[in-house]
Parts: C-alpha cells; sequence; structure tokens
C-alpha cells in the first residue's frame, strides 16, 4: 500500500457523491480504489484503515476493469467439469497455443480475467449538512457474493443475497458535514453451497464474477419509513390491499396518517385520493388497509399490461411509489387461467448468459429489448433458471406484459443437497423471503420456484413445506417445488420434463429419431395423473453447428475461445471452407426439430405451456449451442421471428398427418386442429387450407366450417382428404392451413409408383464387397454398395452415432448420447438427387435414410472425396462423413452409400426413390469419379467378418 501517495487519490473520489440527483440521494458510481485480498489477509491487516494502489470502476466488475488472473489449465473454476483432464485429450491437446499463452477452454465462455476470492473497494464520501437528523442507507445492488461494509474502522455489517440489493443502515456510523472512507469487501468464493452449477454463481453461463453491478448510491430517509410495503390488487372488487409496517422512533410519534393515491402509468386515468390512520405501538408497526378505485379497473397481462402507480406517504415521514397491475393467475382443470383467461406459457429460459459484461444487466432499455425478442419469436413467458434478475427486468416485462417464473438462486445438486440439514437449506428460505419482499409487487412475477433439478434423500419433504407456506402467505402469484421435478401434490403447478420429444438419455429410441415423420403426437400419457397444471421442463436442446462469426462479437470480459478451438479442428480436417454451410444446413434442421416438439406440446389436450431451453445459445456445460439465436439474442441467418412464431403463438393452426411421404395415387387425410390461447375467441371465422408445389403453384385448395374458436387447445376445425395424382414424377409439396390472421405449414412428399426392388443391367448393387465385385470393379463395371446401419467399422465411421435430429444438448455432456450429428449437407441440383426432391439440408424425407445408415470417415480414406450427400459431424470432432460418395477402383465406378438401399424396401419407400435416384445417376454420364481407391481402403471400411 503506498498510503502516502494515493491520499490524493482517494480524496479527489469525493465529488461524485456532490451529485445531480435529488438531495436525497447522493450518486456513488464512478472511480474507486481497489485492492485485490488474494491472502485473505485484509480483515485481520485492517485494510480498511489504509489506502490502495489501483482504481476501478464501479458499477462494474473486476474483469470489466481488466483485474484478476490469467485463465490456466490450473484455474480452479465455479461449476462442475465432466472432463477435468480435458487438456489432454486428443479432441482438445492438438489445437492448444503455445504454453505461456492464453489456453483455449471447449466447454464454455472464458473470461479474460478470473479471480476468486476477496477484493477491497473503497471511497471517501461526503454527508451534506441537511442530512442531520435523518437516516442513511447504503445500497449496494447486484453484489457478487457476500459484502461486508466499514465506515472508517467501524464494521456496519454483511450480506449475502444473490437476487436483492445490499443495504446497510448508516446511520450510526455517520455525521453531517463530515467525510468518512466506505470500505466494502466483496467475495466471491462460495461459502455457502448452493449448487456449484447453479446460473446465480456459476462459471458456466454469467463467470463467477467478483464486484458490485448495480446502483450504488446512500439514500437519505425520514426516520419515520416503510421497512416493508406489499400490494395485493383485486380486479374483482376494485381494491389494492396495502400491507407492510412501518418504522419510527417509538418517542416521536402516536398516530401516522398514511395518504394513498393512484394513477394510471401507460394511460390517463387519475384515482383519488385516500386517507388512513394508524396506531403506532411500536417501534415497527404493521399495517394493513384497502385503497379502492373510483373507477373500473384495467387488468394487466400479455395482452394488455395496463400498469397502475400507486403512492403512499407518512404524514412527516416516508414517501413511497410503487407500480402495480390488476391480475389473477390460478389452475383449473390443468390450465392456467390468467385474469379468467385460459392461458398457455410458451416460455424460453434466462441462464445469466451475457458475454459483454458477464454479469446480468441492471438497465431496463437492455431488458425491454430482450423481451421484445421473445415476444417477437411468440413467447410470453421467461424462466430464471436458478437466479432471479434483477429490478429492471421486472420494470420491463411489467410494461410489456412478459409473464416470469422465478428461483431462489440454487440449484441444489451434484456439490450440495436440499433438504438434508445443509447451509442451502436456510439460504433458499432467507433469499426466498428477500425476493418477494423485494420484487413481490410486481404483476409480471407470477411464478415462483425454490430453483432447479434438487438433490438429496429430503428434498421432496422441504419442497412440499417450502410450498405449503408460500401459498398461505402469499397469494399473488402460483408456486411450484422446482424446475424438473419433484411433482409433488402441494405444487400449483408443474414443471418436469417428460413432455418432450427427446429425453436425455433416449438417444435414437425418442419420438423425433426412432418413429417415422408424423404429426399425430402427442404428449398426453407423459403428463402425472393428478389435476395439477403441467408445463415441460426445458424442452428442445437442439443443437446447431457454431457460428464462427460469432467470435468477433465477443468484445467483452467473455470469449469465444471454445469457438476458436472447435474452428481450428475444423481446418485441421481440411473442411474449414464448409463452416457456413454448415450453420445454415444444421440451423435448418434445427428450427424444424423445435417445431416438430413445440407443436407436440400444443397438440396436448391438458398440457398448460412449455420451457425451452433455450430460444438463445446456452454457452456452457460442454458448450450446448441449443438456440436459434446466439448468446446476443441475434438471429443466425436460418430462421427468421416471423417464421418461428408461426408455430409458438398465441394461436397456431396444426394438423395431425399419420404420416408426411406419399405414394401417387394416396389419399392424404389430415385432422385439422387449433391451439388458440388470444386475448379472446375468434368469432366466425373460416379456416382454409392449400397444398402448394416447390414452386408456388396451387395444387389444391379449400375451406372447413365457418365457427366460432374457443380459447383452449386440441380443439378440432376439421378434415382435409386429398388425391395425389399419377404424374410419375416425385416431388415436394406444402400443406399451410390459414385460420384468420394466422397460418401454419407442413411440408410433404409424393413419389411415384415403383416396383419394391428397383434395379439396373448395367449396375450391381451390392451390400458386400467381396472378391467377385472387386473383381467386376477392376474389369471396369459400375457398382452400388449399400451398407446399412451397423456395417461401418469403429474408427472408420462406425463409431459415429447416426440419427435423423441434431445433437441433443451436446456429446460432452451427455455421455456421447446418440446422434453425434447435425443432419446432412447436400447440393440439391446434384443429379444424384434429381429423382429424389431435397434442399440443402435434412428434412423429414432424410429420416429413413438417416436412420438405417452408417456414415463413413472420409478422413480415412481421402481429404480430397467431396461427398454427394455428407453428414456434418459434431463439432467437437469435425469428421468428413460422406453418406453417398463415389470413387474409382481400378477401371470401375463405385458408389458407396452408408444407407441401407437393399432391405425392407416394400415398406420403405423413401429408400426405394432415393435408390431410384442414384441408379439413374449412375447410368447417366454424369457418373464419372475421379477419386481413386485401393482395394485395401475399402475393405477396411467395413467391420471385420467374425
Amino acid at each position: 500500500m503506498r498510503t502516502k501517495l494515493l491520499l490524493g487519490l482517494l480524496a479527489a473520489l469525493i465529488w461524485s457523491c456532490h451529485s445531480t440527483e435529488p438531495n436525497n440521494i447522493i450518486d456513488l458510481s464512478g472511480d474507486w480504489v481497489f485492492a485485490i485480498d488474494s491472502l485473505d489477509r485484509g480483515e485481520e491487516e485492517r485494510w480498511f484503515t489504509q489506502f490502495f494502489d489501483e482504481t476501478v470502476v464501479l458499477p462494474g466488475s473486476m474483469a470489466t476493469n481488466g483485474k484478476g488472473n490469467r485463465v490456466t489449465i490450473q484455474t480452479q473454476w465455479t461449476g462442475g467439469i465432466r472432463d477435468p483432464q480435458w487438456f489432454t485429450d486428443s479432441l482438445y491437446a492438438p489445437y492448444q497455443p503455445q504454453e505461456g499463452d492464453s489456453i483455449l477452454f471447449p466447454f464454455w465462455l472464458q473470461p479474460i480475467k478470473e479471480y476468486t476470492g476477496a477484493a477491497w473497494y473503497q471511497r471517501k464520501i461526503s454527508i451534506p449538512n441537511n442530512w442531520e437528523g435523518r437516516r442513511t442507507i447504503l445500497n449496494l445492488e447486484r453484489c457478487h457474493w457476500e459484502s461486508t461494509v466499514w465506515i472508517d474502522d467501524q464494521e456496519v455489517g454483511t450480506r449475502n443475497s444473490l437476487s436483492t440489493a445490499h443495504l446497510y443502515d448508516l446511520t450510526l456510523y455517520l455525521k453531517a458535514g463530515e467525510e468518512p472512507t466506505l470500505s466494502i469487501r466483496i467475495d466471491n468464493r462460495v461459502k455457502i453451497d448452493i449448487g456449484e452449477n447453479s446460473h446465480s454463481i456459476s462459471d458456466h453461463t454469467q463467470s463467477n464474477w467478483n464486484g458490485i453491478v448495480g446502483d450504488i448510491f446512500l439514500e437519505n430517509q425520514s426516520p419515520i419509513y416503510f421497512s416493508d410495503l406489499q400490494l395485493y390488487p383485486n380486479a374483482s372488487t376494485q381494491t389494492v390491499t396495502v400491507k407492510g409496517s412501518i418504522a419510527h422512533p417509538s418517542s416521536q410519534v402516536s398516530t401516522l396518517q398514511l395518504t394513498a393515491k393512484m394513477n394510471g402509468v401507460n394511460f390517463n386515468q387519475p384515482l383519488n385520493e385516500q386517507t388512513f390512520s394508524l396506531e403506532a405501538n411500536e417501534e415497527n408497526t404493521e399495517f394493513e388497509f384497502e385503497y379502492t378505485l373510483s373507477e373500473e379497473v384495467r387488468p394487466w397481462d400479455e395482452f394488455q399490461p395496463n400498469l397502475y402507480e400507486i403512492s403512499l406517504s407518512i404524514e412527516g415521514g416516508d414517501e413511497r411509489t410503487e407500480v402495480i397491475g390488476f391480475r389473477t393467475i390460478a389452475v383449473k382443470n390443468r390450465q392456467f387461467l390468467i385474469n379468467g383467461r385460459p392461458s398457455f406459457l410458451r416460455g424460453t429460459l434466462e441462464c445469466a448468459i451475457f458475454p459483454e459484461t458477464g454479469y446480468p444487466p441492471t438497465e431496463v432499455d437492455v431488458w425491454r429489448k430482450i423481451l421484445k425478442t421473445i415476444q417477437d419469436h411468440g413467447l410470453n413467458h421467461m424462466r430464471f433458471h436458478s437466479w432471479c434478475p434483477p429490478e429492471a427486468a421486472f420494470r420491463a416485462a411489467d410494461e410489456m406484459g412478459v409473464y416470469l417464473q422465478v428461483e431462489a438462486a440454487s440449484w441444489a445438486n451434484q456439490s450440495t443437497t436440499l433438504g438434508d440439514g445443509n447451509p442451502v437449506d436456510q439460504f433458499v428460505l432467507n433469499e426466498s423471503e428477500r425476493i418477494v419482499k423485494t420484487y413481490g409487487n410486481h404483476p409480471s412475477f407470477i411464478m415462483f420456484a425454490y430453483g432447479n433439478e434438487p438433490g438429496g434423500e429430503r428434498y421432496p419433504e422441504f419442497l412440499a413445506e417450502y410450498v405449503s407456506v408460500w401459498k398461505e402467505k402469499d397469494d399473488r402469484r402460483i408456486y411450484t417445488s422446482a424446475a424438473g421435478w419433484p411433482a409433488i401434490d402441494e405444487n400449483e403447478f408443474h414443471v418436469v420434463p417428460e413432455p418432450r420429444i427427446q429425453a436425455w438419455g433416449q438417444g435414437l429410441n425418442s419420438i423425433i429419431n426412432g418413429q417415422p415423420p408424423s404429426t399425430d403426437y402427442d404428449f398426453s400419457e407423459n403428463l402425472p395423473d393428478d389435476t395439477i397444471a403441467v408445463v415441460s421442463h426445458e424442452i428442445g436442446q437442439w443443437c446447431v453447428y457454431p457460428d464462427f462469426k460469432e467470435i468477433e462479437r465477443y468484445t467483452g470480459v467473455l470469449k469465444a475461445n471454445n469457438f476458436e478451438l472447435f474452428r481450428k479442428s475444423l481446418n485441421a480436417h481440411k473442411l474449414g471452407d464448409l463452416a457456413e454451410d454448415f450453420l445454415m444446413a444444421s440451423g435448418k434442421l434445427q428450427a424444424l426439430c423445435y417445431k416438430a416438439d413445440i407443436e407436440g406440446a400444443l397438440r396436448t389436450p391438458d398440457q398448460a405451456g412449455f420451457q425451452l431451453l433455450d430460444l438463445h445459445d446456452f454457452p456452457g456445460q460442454g458448450t450446448a449451442l441449443v438456440g436459434v439465436l446466439n448468446p446476443f439474442w441475434e438471429e443466425k441467418g436460418y430462421i427468421s421471428p416471423e417464421e418461428y412464431s408461426r408455430f409458438s403463438s398465441s394461436t397456431v393452426p396444426l394438423v395431425r398427418l399419420e404420416k408426411r411421404v406419399f405414394e401417387e395415387g394416396e389419399k392424404m387425410e389430415a385432422k385439422v386442429e387449433i391451439a388458440h390461447f388470444g386475448q379472446m375467441p375468434l368469432q366466425n371465422v373460416t379456416p382454409t387450407w392449400q397444398i402448394k408445389d416447390a414452386e408456388g403453384n396451387t395444387v389444391a385448395a379449400g375451406q372447413l366450417e365457418t365457427q366460432t374458436i374457443p380459447l383452449s387447445n386440441a380443439i378440432s376445425l376439421g378434415e382435409v382428404s386429398h388425391s395425389f395424382k399419377e404424374q410419375n414424377r416425385p416431388r415436394m409439396l406444402t400443406l399451410e392451413v390459414i385460420v384468420g390472421n394466422f397460418s401454419n405449414s407442413w411440408d410433404l412428399w409424393v413419389y411415384p409408383s415403383s416396383p419394391a426392388q428397383v434395379s439396373s443391367d448395367d449396375i450391381l448393387h451390392v451390400s458386400t464387397l467381396d472378391t467377385r465385385t472387386l473383381d467386376y470393379l477392376k474389369a471396369g463395371g459400375s457398382v452400388l454398395w449399400s451398407l446399412g446401419k451397423g456395417q461401418v467399422a469403429e474408427g472408420k465411421g462406425g463409431e459415429v452415432g447416426v440419427g435423423f435430429s441434431s445433437i441433443f444438448w451436446n456429446t460432452a455432456w451427455t455421455d456421447q448420447q446418440k446422434p453425434h450429428t447435425l443432419g446432412i449437407l447436400c447440393d440439391p441440383e446434384h443429379p444424384a438427387l434429381q429423382q429424389f426432391p431435397t434442399e440443402f439440408h435434412a428434412n423429414w424425407q432424410w429420416w429413413d435414410a438417416m436412420s438405417h445408415s452408417d456414415v463413413v470417415n472420409l478422413n480415412e480414406l481421402s481429404d480430397e472425396i467431396q461427398p454427394i450427400v455428407r453428414v456434418i459431424d459434431d463439432w467437437v470432432t469435425n469428421r468428413s462423413l460422406g453418406l453417398l460418395f463415389e470413387v474409382k477402383v481400378g477401371n470401375g465406378k463405385l458408389l458407396i452409400s452408408g444407407v441401407d438401399l437393399k432391405n425392407d424396401l416394400t415398406r420403405r419407400l423413401e429408400a426405394r426413390q432415393l435408390l431410384r435416384s442414384i441408379i439413374n445417376y449412375m447410368e447417366s454420364n454424369y457418373f464419372n469419379p475421379t477419386i481413386s481407391l485401393r482395394e485395401e481402403q475399402l475393405t477396411s471400411i467395413v467391420k471385420p467378418q467374425s
């Protein structure tokens, strides 16, 4: 410490205390002096009496100020790592920089600086003379994590909330006209284990930062003040029940006069002023009274976010202004009723993902932009996974009519358990009290849970009591035990993982990978056997290939070094020029998977909502690229908000199709439904439908019965029937249903009739490359070699789990759950595909091929092979995977199909058509492979014969 040299610096920090804010507020944002206490000696050595060498800017974190340690292999992270020795893994080690340079960490975004421990923030403050005889509060919004405050050499206290401002009463420590030193020690170590992966503290998402990132100020208050203020609007009685408590010096008052007045915030509706008397019989006197509105109230919800401002003042004392909304939320017959209207929650998670700063924003404008983005995608709900957002998020959600699920900052699993007497139990109870006291008046705060996916032996009992207490204490919202589980009787709604098309551990046996394409499924059988409303937990989790253009977006404290590593791997496999194509093709498949997942939820009778994981990417837990948006809430280019909202909005037309691929002469029969949770029923609408070809020409059209559509889902609108005429040509069609201003569509494929065995006199079609076949090739023959699932050797591509869907979550964090791939990439104009209409990416007509195939690792054969159809590999392995490719063998020509094109073709219409297209190609002059392979290379592809 260079004490004398820095006296002038610390004194200079007084300037910002002379604020332009109202004269009862002193803004403390700006420069502070700073010191890292890595050896934890500051308290013992009385650093609060010393001055420090460095400066930082608050609000901010150590990382935003460039303070902390360089990230190395030895860095101790907050958050679990599945593979602690990742840096020796052959998938990562070859691409690490030279010794001394920054590492490329593969499992989440990497901070420019990291630090876990104590740090000190200090400045002088100037107390105005007119603050004499009043109360002075220090407000520290969003400390991470534990704060301890000193005024000069007097310790004021310690706070440890992750969700609410740390408030300190400094009245007894300050004197008007003096300039004391304010010292704040922030410690971001996990002293209370709330779960190492909790998004409130984990490096997986926001990073485990050290600092103060919200409003920092001193506030001068009356000694008679509201110590608590909770508002209970009631639209049916047109009243607001006002509850709370008033603190006051007992010697000064006996009767308190309270005045209440209201006004519309986003509409002009001034209301009458009302006065209430209160006998002050204790130093902290509780009170309750009813304010009666003079006019009919306007409701608050997603369609009409009407807000009221209520101002309450104590004669001779404090004044408080709160914003409220009149809304009710209830559950009846498994359905949410918001203001008595059936509602369906269409939600996404916010997991504290803020790469620019590494911490959540505390500005309302930022949250407005985020919430506008989810609304543009047809969503009305946001769940905060194991954390509670700042005040700004509630304010934005209030304004915009977004429904929030808040959690008490914990994911008590893996590193700790819930309900077993661990410190997390008391923390959750205390934190939930702080959250409700601070944010409970916000109308957007409609759902509350302890946190995420608890572990332990006694968490059901703990959470049953937790929910019961809160239901009794505060009925302004509805409560559940936790996101994920348990589905206990005490819950007012369940959040459970069963209602979705792919679950953890299902691999290739899920609906989307294990059942032929249809839209005739729902999740009715996956709902708990009770009458409690069900929201499906973390549906989706469909991955997309990394967008390496995104790397340059990371200009803040978190860097996409994981993307740098994956790009190096892609380049090492000589596929770097395909990065953008991989992104777009896998993105189209990802969007298709989300459409299938969401529509399944909307078709399910009695389901009350879904929560996506996620609308935007989750950068942690192995790098989970599950968003159609990047971590900055920006589009990636393969689906627009308008396209997405067609299948995720308040009103979504739906169809039930038993299949999506037809033979000419077959009849398509579609049951048309709708999920309608709009502001009101749709009166006297006439649903219409049309089938169009790839060029946009109308093939067929019609209308259904004119009807009034109530608020609900699984509402039958009628049926569509259409026979596909024989045209002797394959084609892709689109069925679209339009209901008023809402429409939705589904791709279909129609193939001409063909014999079960498609063959050619000029092409030898084999499943085994035996001596006869090799001799035929050497003699100049043309061979189609069909492999199929389970035929390719380990190390040659047989280890790759191929399925239709994209990767679920990521392979690093699911123990290599299949599928390991991200769909296909092809040239739709390639002559081998002329009789198999396709886009450049996977669509449902590829389900059969992907379900009956192995891929071949072309890196093991020749990097020069450019496959006709490529399968996009996991971004960690980046292998060049061929599904259809051609090579020369001696004087012969060989087309290798990873798809089984030999077996069960009577039932496999898509395989039959693909085979027909390939045979046509091989019979043409276009079939002319240029890359040669040797016999031993070919025989190495397949598993050795037992």
